[in-house]
C-alpha cells in the first residue's frame, strides 16, 4: 500500500512545499534549495459522522466514540448512540440485548468487515465476544441494507471494523485495564507487526472476570452471574503489487457464566428445597477469509468472503436444560465492474449459506440444517453530487422454505450541497431461532408452548419472517459562528408478512405461533450535533416508537419496548489531553403483561413500568500519548428494579418469573482504567 493511500486512509494531508532561496540580489536562486520543515494540515472531525454521498444513511462511528464510555463489548457500545437501545434480556444473566427502530437485536445484521458475525444461537449471547478494545469503529445503517451482505437484516445493519495492522496511525501494542466497583476485571491486549510493505499481522487478546456477588436489591439472587470470559484472535493481511489482496484469521472464544441465588454453587442439585441456579458455558471458533483482485479496467475488481463457525452453548436454568450447536459455513463471491464510466456501477455475485443446528429444550431435540444458494445484482447510478440511487435484486434457493426474492431500493437526493434526502423500501427474510433469541424467558417458571405445524419440515414447525421496510430520512448539514454542525430526522415503517409471535400475555407460558394478524413498527428519531464551542461537542436526539403485534386476536404494544427516549451527550477535551463526557437519558413507560401473584395465587393485571432517567459519566487524562487513565460512572441517578424476580422466594413455585426486566437490575457503577500505547 502506497503512501498516498496511507495518508487518504488517515483522513491527514501533507503539503510539502517548492522551497528555495533567495539571492543578495533579491532574486530567485533555484540553486540554493534548503528542506524546511513538513506541515501537516488537520481537520478535527466529529466522532460519530453521517455520510452525505452514500444512498443508504451511515453513522460512522469511530473509535473516538466509542472511547466516550467504558465500551468493554458490543452490547455495550452504544450508550452515547441514540440509534440503538440497550437493555437486560433477564434479571439473572447480566446479558443485554440491543434494539433499532424498536425491534429485538436478532432483526439487526451484524457483520464483522461486511462478513455475518452475531446470528443464529449466537444472537444474544455473542455480543460479548467482540471486545471494544478490538473495535475501530462501526457503520451503522437502519432499514434493509445491500443485496450483497445477504437478505436477513430487517431493522439495519451494524458493521464492525476492526484494527488493521497495515495502518500506520494504530499503534504497534495497544494495553487496556478495566476495574469497576461491581466486581468486573477486565485485560485487553492488541499487538500488530508490519512485517514488510504488503504482509502484516493482528494479535487480540481479551479477558474478563466477574468475582463479587452482587444483591444490591436483597432479594436474594445475584444481580449479575460470576463469569469468567476469554477471547483470542488472530489474523493477517496481505497485498500484492498486482492487485491481489488476501486476508485470513481465526478467533476462539470461551465463557462460563454461574448465578441465581445467592448460596448457589456450581454443579448443585435443583429441586424444590435447593438453591435456584443459572449456568451457561459456551465455545465458540471462528475462521474467515477475504480474496481480492483489482484488474486493470478501472472501476473492475473480484472478491470471495469465506467464513465458518462452530458455536456451542449449554445452559441450565434452575430444573430447565437448553444446549444448542451451531455449525456454519459461508461464501460470497462479488465482481463489480462500471458501465461506460463510473456514473454506472454494477455488482453481481454468487452465494451459499449453510447453518447445522443441533438443539436440546426441556430434553426436546430439535434438528435442522438450512442450506440458502443464491444470486444477486446490485446497479448504482449518480448524476453530479445530486442524485444517485442503488437498485438491488437477489434471488435465493431456500432448501426447506422453497425459492425466494429480495429486491431493495435506496435513492439520494441533494438539492443544496448541505441537504440530503434520502429513501429506501426493501425485502428481509429470515429464521427464528426461538430458544436462543429468547433465552431470558427461561429464567422463570414458564411453560414454553411450541405452536407450529407438527407435521410441516420447516424449522419448529413455523413459517419464515418476512418484513417489508420502508424508510424516509433527511440531513441538514450547517456552519455556525465557524463551527459545524448536523440535524437529522428519520422515519421508518416495518411490516410484517409473517413473524414468529413470541406471546407471553398468559402469565404462566411462553407460546410461539405464526402471524395471524398484523405486525408493524413505526420509529421516529430527531437528532442534533453541534460544536458550542471550540472542542465543546453537544448531542441530543428524541425517538418515538409505535411497535405493536396481534397476540391471538388483540392487537397490542409489545412489551417492554418504550415508546419514547430522551438523549443528551456533552463531551469536552482540553489542549493538554483531558476529556469530559457526560450522558443523559429519559427513558419512558413500557407495557408490562399481565403477571403471577405467587403471594396471593391471582393474577396482576396489566400494567406499565415508570419511566426513569440514567446518566452516565467520564473523565480521562492522556501523557505523552502513551499513557491514558479514564474514571467513570453509570447508572449515576442509581436508578435500578427492586423487585426484578417475582416470587424470588419460592422459585420453583408458579409465579417466579425474573424475565420482566424493564430498566436497569443494579444501581449505580463506577470503574477505572488505564490505556497504554507503544507506537
Amino acid at each position: 500500500m502506497g503512501s498516498i493511500y496511507k495518508q487518504l486512509l488517515l483522513g491527514s494531508m501533507a503539503i510539502l512545499p517548492y522551497t528555495y532561496a533567495v539571492a543578495q540580489d533579491g532574486k530567485a536562486d533555484s540553486t540554493k534549495k534548503q528542506n524546511l520543515q513538513e506541515v501537516t494540515v488537520k481537520k478535527r472531525r466529529a466522532a460519530t459522522q453521517i455520510s452525505m454521498l452514500d444512498p443508504l444513511k451511515k453513522e460512522l462511528i469511530s473509535q473516538r466514540e466509542l472511547l466516550k464510555a467504558a465500551c468493554c463489548n458490543l452490547s455495550e457500545s452504544f450508550e452515547t448512540t441514540p440509534s440503538v437501545d440497550v437493555a437486560f434480556t433477564d434479571a439473572v444473566t447480566g446479558y443485554k440485548q440491543i434494539q433499532m427502530l424498536g425491534l429485538a437485536g436478532p432483526y439487526t445484521l451484524i457483520t464483522r468487515e461486511n462478513i455475518p458475525d452475531t446470528r443464529g444461537l449466537a444472537s444474544i449471547t455473542g455480543l460479548t465476544f467482540t471486545p471494544g478494545t478490538f473495535i475501530e469503529g462501526m457503520q451503522l445503517s437502519k432499514g434493509t441494507g445491500s443485496v450483497v451482505n445477504g437478505y436477513e437484516s430487517v431493522a439495519g445493519q451494524i458493521n464492525v471494523e476492526w484494527r488493521k495492522p497495515f495502518e500506520e496511525k494504530e499503534e504497534k501494542l495497544h494495553l487496556n485495564l478495566y476495574q469497576s466497583s461491581q466486581g468486573r476485571s477486565e485485560g485487553n491486549v492488541v499487538y500488530r507487526n508490519q512485517i514488510n510493505e504488503g504482509l502484516s499481522t493482528n494479535v487480540f487478546l481479551h479477558g474478563k472476570g466477574f468475582w463479587v456477588k452482587q444483591d444490591m436489591n436483597g432479594d436474594g439472587f445475584l444481580d449479575q452471574p460470576l463469569d469468567r470470559t476469554f477471547v483470542g484472535a488472530n489474523r493477517w493481511f496481505y497485498f500484492a503489487p498486482n492487485g491481489l489482496e488476501i486476508q485470513g484469521g481465526v478467533k476462539g472464544a470461551y465463557s462460563s457464566n454461574v448465578g441465581g441465588q445467592t448460596n448457589y454453587e456450581r454443579g448443585g442439585e435443583q429441586i424444590i428445597g435447593k438453591p435456584w441456579g443459572f449456568e451457561l458455558n459456551t465455545e465458540r471458533v471462528e475462521a474467515w477469509a477475504k480474496i481480492g483482485k483489482m484488474f486493470k479496467k478501472p472501476g473492475t475488481s473480484m472478491g470471495l468472503q469465506l467464513a465458518g463457525v462452530y458455536h456451542n452453548q449449554d445452559a441450565l436454568y434452575g430444573s430447565t436444560n437448553y444446549s444448542g450447536v451451531q455449525r456454519s459455513m459461508y461464501a460470497n463471491l462479488i465482481y463489480q465492474t462500471i458501465l461506460g464510466n463510473t456514473n454506472h456501477v454494477m455488482k453481481g455475485g454468487l452465494s451459499n449459506l449453510i447453518d447445522d443446528y443441533d438443539e436440546t429444550f426441556r430434553m426436546t431435540p430439535y434438528k435442522r440444517t438450512e442450506i440458502v444458494p443464491g444470486a444477486f445484482a446490485e446497479y448504482s447510478y449518480t448524476h453530479s453530487d445530486k442524485f444517485n440511487l442503488v437498485a438491488g435484486l437477489r434471488g435465493d434457493y431456500h432448501n426447506i422454505f422453497g425459492a425466494f426474492a429480495t429486491p431493495r431500493l435506496h435513492v439520494r437526493y441533494a438539492p443544496l450541497k448541505k441537504s440530503v434526502f434520502r429513501a429506501s423500501v426493501g425485502r428481509a427474510q429470515r429464521t427464528a431461532n426461538i430458544f436462543a433469541e429468547n433465552m431470558g424467558y427461561m429464567a422463570s417458571n414458564r411453560s414454553f408452548m411450541v405452536l407450529g405445524d407438527a407435521g410441516s419440515p420447516n424449522p419448529y414447525g413455523m413459517n419464515p419472517e418476512v418484513a417489508w421496510n420502508t424508510g424516509v430520512n433527511f440531513t441538514q448539514k450547517f456552519t455556525a459562528d465557524y463551527r459545524d454542525g448536523a440535524v437529522s430526522v428519520d422515519y421508518y415503517y416495518t411490516h410484517f408478512q409473517n413473524q414468529v409471535v413470541v406471546d407471553v400475555e398468559e402469565p404462566r407460558s411462553v407460546r410461539f405461533y405464526n402471524l395471524n394478524g398484523v405486525s408493524f413498527a413505526n420509529a421516529l428519531q430527531v437528532q442534533a450535533d453541534y460544536e458550542l464551542i471550540h472542542n465543546l461537542d453537544l448531542r441530543l436526539a428524541y425517538r418515538w416508537y409505535d411497535v405493536k403485534t396481534t397476540y391471538g386476536t388483540t392487537l397490542k404494544e409489545r412489551p417492554l419496548v418504550a415508546a419514547h427516549r430522551a438523549f443528551a451527550n456533552i463531551g469536552y477535551e482540553t489542549r493538554n489531553k483531558w476529556k469530559f463526557d457526560y450522558t443523559v437519558q429519559w427513558i419512558s413507560s413500557k407495557r408490562l403483561p399481565m403477571l403471577h401473584d405467587h403471594a396471593t395465587n391471582s393474577f396482576l393485571a396489566e400494567t406499565y413500568s415508570p419511566s426513569f432517567w440514567q446518566m452516565n459519566a467520564q473523565i480521562s487524562k492522556s501523557w505523552n500519548e502513551k499513557l491514558e487513565v479514564y474514571v467513570g460512572g453509570e447508572n449515576l441517578t442509581n436508578f435500578m428494579m427492586h423487585h426484578p424476580v417475582l416470587g424470588a422466594e419460592h422459585p420453583y413455585a408458579n409465579g417466579f418469573d425474573a424475565s420482566m426486566a424493564w430498566g436497569p437490575i443494579m444501581g449505580a457503577n463506577y470503574y477505572v482504567g488505564l490505556r497504554y500505547k507503544l507506537r
